[in-house]
């Protein structure tokens, strides 16, 4: 590959770090060639790393653009790769002459990068927020800057994240602790805890913050001191109130360090206090040299960050916080080592500077792949569900769709309609439209090639008729746009209405290809309303292949949420319904049930909180032993973590019973719908009974029966995970 990066030359901190990283290592297999449009230090460096650089210091942006592209339609440029305004506004100006992609780096919240500058914010600020919105694709530094990235409107399947990078092959340079400190000021004794940042001195950092914070601890712990390490802006501001709060000797500032790894070295705890950032190499290259590390919940820190396990976090601005985190690592110095060794083993295994290099070139691969798609053909995917609602079963069904549409084509376009589209995009990853936009579906079902009904029981009429014509009419829409219409892994009924199943089965004969569903009670609804034209297939429900693996992430979800590690857990997933309100003293006798005989901690969840969590609420306050009451947010991978970690479920929701089963946890379902026995006799499963039968005798017997049980047979879960891979293939026959 050959690509072209631009960048001011001007950059320091995370951004030069970044780049010159990234390049040196694509040099070893790619082309690259480096523009900056400063000479300086940031040039020299990129040379001494053997990156090919050139300099265009040419004040006239059209001679300097003339210049660009000679190079690249010269030397057969595949890519031009952005950083900084100063080359986004390069970018936009060169897109449409150069014909090759164009993308940018978004190293931080560009909104905020010219803060304290309003004049600079007006011209040059609001120059790259125009240039942004023309690229091709952009890359976030963290996958908390490409969420902000889709938040603010750009296209979520052209969002790549990258997360910096630290080169754990290079060798350290390191002054001893003592020594170094000395040079730059300070005296430490054998007790002495130092914090320390390295930052710029600018309202984004947030100093002010640090400085009260640290004013706070030292009262309680004397013998900590503090270094900053970096210059700016706001430093003579921040050096008067460290004068003014803290005791004389306590606060050292070592202006701008060379010897970083030194710094490092000599500190205790990194801290990090910034209102805003990407994914900091002040934090990685801290972690390098097992720092504990404290640091704003900001960006894309939590991703590095599982605070209480390998770091400490707070919010923005949060004084008290901080302080009491500072004096908690004063005070425990094996809570320091630890989470600090726990800290550099999670960046060299997920944050190395090779799986930087690596990611970059794939999505270059993607880019310039995409890019020769052919235009003005029908192409894509849109999938109608009950998506943008908040319920994380709803989303994970979803996100299960979509991957198995990528095994078809990893750069298919996948368009939801959903009553929240930006949920949708956040939680799925793809583009969404507001599903009562009829005239922009319209638009983009005329150029789609395949639609998709699925993501749970669409077609019925228990919750409501008007839901029902709703699906009904979007189906018939799509077929008169001319796509291909498929029902993916759904259930069907029940259907009551005799209208509404006279609707049903004209609308599905005459407009859809393929109807794959769940389970047998659904295909029994099929042929009772006389649906018989399309291909009819039983396979499973699609979120029997999410299976995440464990991560760091997972288990600090599973902390966050008041799991504790050796305890053992009873799900009990409820959702009102007629009839439920008297049984509510039933559901919190069963809780009480499950942690007097079986030591289970009731674990009260609201799959849908907007609904459930009222009804879960109701039960909890009946309860007289320890429980917890969860409610779920969007991520699908987190529902299931959950799950996991359970010795049983109990459940109304058929989501939840769906995913234990796909775990192989235990299970009592509880019928408030035909579609729960109807996916339960699927399984084989027996142990469920009617909402309307709910008391302690006969929950507590089903409960008896189901951890007494054997676990779920890894073969069946097997099984049905091979009928829900089944979805895949047909839907390849539709798209291909």
């Amino acid at each position: 590959m050959k690509i072209i990066h631009m960048i001011s030359g001007g950059d320091v901190g995370g951004a030069k770090t970044h780049v010159l990283s990234l390049l040196a290592g694509l040099n070893k297999t790619e082309t690259v060639h480096l523009i900056c449009f400063t000479e300086g230090p940031f040039a020299d460096e990129a040379r001494q790393l053997g990156i090919p650089t050139t300099v265009i210091a040419d004040a006239s942006l059209l001679r300097t653009g003339k210049r660009i592209l000679a190079m690249i339609r010269h030397d057969g440029y595949q890519v031009i790769h952005c950083h900084g305004a100063r080359a986004n506004m390069m970018g936009m100006l060169l897109r449409k002459k150069a014909g090759v992609p164009v993308i940018s780096t978004i190293h931080s919240d560009y909104r905020l990068d010219y803060l304290g500058r309003p004049m600079a914010a007006l011209t040059y600020g609001n120059i790259n927020k125009i240039a942004l919105r023309r690229f091709d694709a952009w890359v976030g530094v963290s996958a908390g800057m490409t969420n902000l990235l889709i938040s603010r409107g750009f296209d979520p399947q052209r969002v790549y994240t990258l997360y910096n990078g630290v080169d754990f092959s290079r060798q350290l340079e390191i002054i001893p602790r003592a020594e170094y400190l000395k040079s730059i000021g300070l005296s430490v004794e054998e007790d002495t805890v130092v914090f320390g940042i390295a930052a710029r001195i600018n309202p984004v950092k947030d100093m002010t913050t640090l400085i009260r914070a640290f004013a706070a601890a030292v009262e309680e712990c004397p013998n900590i001191r503090l270094v900053i390490a970096g210059d700016g802006e706001q430093e003579a501001e921040i050096r008067a109130l460290a004068r003014e709060l803290c005791p004389a000797g306590t606060v050292c500032f070592a202006g701008w360090v060379q010897q970083i790894d030194s710094f490092y070295n000599a500190l205790d705890v990194n801290v990090l206090t910034s209102l805003s950032e990407t994914f900091p190499y002040a934090l990685t290259e801290g972690a390098r040299m097992r720092c504990a590390t404290i640091s704003s919940r900001v960006g894309g820190v939590p991703y590095l960050i599982d605070d209480g396990f390998n770091g400490l976090l707070f919010e923005p601005r949060d004084v008290a916080k901080l302080t009491a985190h500072m004096v908690y690592f004063a005070r425990h110095r094996e809570e320091r080592l630890a989470m600090g060794e726990k800290l550099c083993e999670k960046t060299r295994r997920d944050f190395s500077l090779d799986a930087m290099v690596s990611k970059q070139k794939t999505i270059y691969e993607t880019i310039i792949r995409r890019a020769k798609r052919p235009v003005g053909l029908r192409d894509g995917v849109v999938i109608c569900g009950a998506y943008g609602k908040g319920n994380s079963g709803d989303n994970a069904i979803l996100n299960a769709i979509v991957e198995q549409l990528h095994h078809i084509d990893p750069d298919l376009p996948i368009t939801a309609l959903s009553r929240d589209p930006m949920e949708t995009k956040l939680c799925a990853g793809i583009d969404a439209v507001y599903t009562f936009s009829v005239f922009k579906i319209g638009r983009l079902l005329r150029r789609t090639k395949l639609y998709i009904s699925g993501g749970g029981t669409l077609m019925q009429d228990a919750t409501s008729t008007r839901s029902l014509l709703y699906y009904l009419f979007s189906i018939r829409q799509a077929h008169r746009c001319g796509c291909k219409v498929m029902l993916y892994g759904c259930g069907v009924g029940p259907i009551s209405r005799a209208r509404n199943q006279k609707r049903t089965e004209k609308v599905l004969n005459r407009c859809a290809h393929i109807i794959s569903v769940r389970d047998r009670y659904s295909i029994d609804t099929l042929h009772q309303l006389g649906v018989t034209e399309p291909e009819i297939h039983l396979n499973a429900d699609p979120a029997l292949l999410i299976d995440p693996p464990d991560t760091d992430e997972l288990r600090s979800y599973l902390r966050r949420s008041g799991l504790v590690e050796g305890k053992s857990y009873a799900m009990i997933a409820l959702r009102p319904w007629e009839g439920f309100t008297e049984k509510i003293g039933a559901f919190a006798a069963t809780a009480e049930y499950l942690h007097r005989e079986y030591g289970l901690i009731p674990l009260l969840y609201a799959m849908e909180p907007a609904r459930d969590e009222a009804a879960v609420r109701a039960v909890a306050e009946k309860i007289r032993c320890p429980h917890l009451v969860l409610s779920a947010g969007t991520n699908g991978a987190e529902i299931l973590a959950l799950v996991r970690r359970m010795s049983l479920v109990v459940s109304m929701r058929l989501h939840t019973l769906i995913f234990a089963s796909g775990q192989g946890v235990p299970m009592v379902g509880i019928v408030y719908d035909p579609k729960v026995s109807g996916f339960l006799d699927y399984l084989g499963q027996d142990l469920y009974l009617p909402l309307q039968e709910v008391n302690l005798g006969t929950l507590a017997d089903l409960i008896d029966a189901a951890m007494a049980e054997e676990p779920f047979e890894s073969e069946n879960i097997q099984r049905l995970r091979r009928l829900s891979a089944e979805n895949e293939a047909l839907a390849r026959r539709l798209i291909t």
